[in-house]
């Protein structure tokens, strides 16, 4: 059986815990959660993916970099964009598509040129999204 010495490390393993302890509450999350809770937490996903990638270049942490660009484009393609119906959604669905495009094609620029402004600018197309999304919460049942 393959050892890794990373994870003998006394040190690795409270990190191993965590981030599985994190994995089963998303998960947990996401089992639980409505249409537009799950919406919600993609957009935040995204967020925290652009972060860490925005941390990760100041850093020069190439791989980091790598790995939070590549979460935060799968987010967008097979979260966000996936979810939208461009037949029923009309103008608006068509309009998210493209903008989802542009932040994909922005991403990927900013990973490949190192582009925090590139980074900048998806978090400033997506914040708005975020919060007019927040914004139209739907009331739990004991108050609807």
């Amino acid at each position: 059986m393959y050892s890794n010495p990373a994870s003998s490390s006394p040190f690795s393993r409270g990190k191993t815990f965590s981030s599985a302890y994190r994995q089963v509450g998303v998960e947990t999350g996401v089992a639980s959660a409505s249409a537009h809770r799950l919406v919600q937490m993609l957009f935040d996903g995204l967020l925290e993916a652009i972060q860490q990638a925005r941390g990760a270049m100041q850093q020069a942490r190439v791989e980091a970099k790598g790995r939070a660009i590549g979460r935060a484009v799968r987010i967008v393609d097979e979260g966000l964009k996936a979810g939208l119906d461009l037949r029923a959604g009309g103008a608006l669905a068509a309009d998210l598509n493209d903008l989802y495009a542009y932040v994909t094609l922005r991403l990927t620029q900013a990973n490949l040129r190192n582009d925090e402004r590139a980074l900048d600018e998806c978090l400033a197309l997506v914040q708005p999204l975020r919060e007019a999304w927040a914004s139209i919460a739907p009331l739990p049942a004991a108050q609807a």
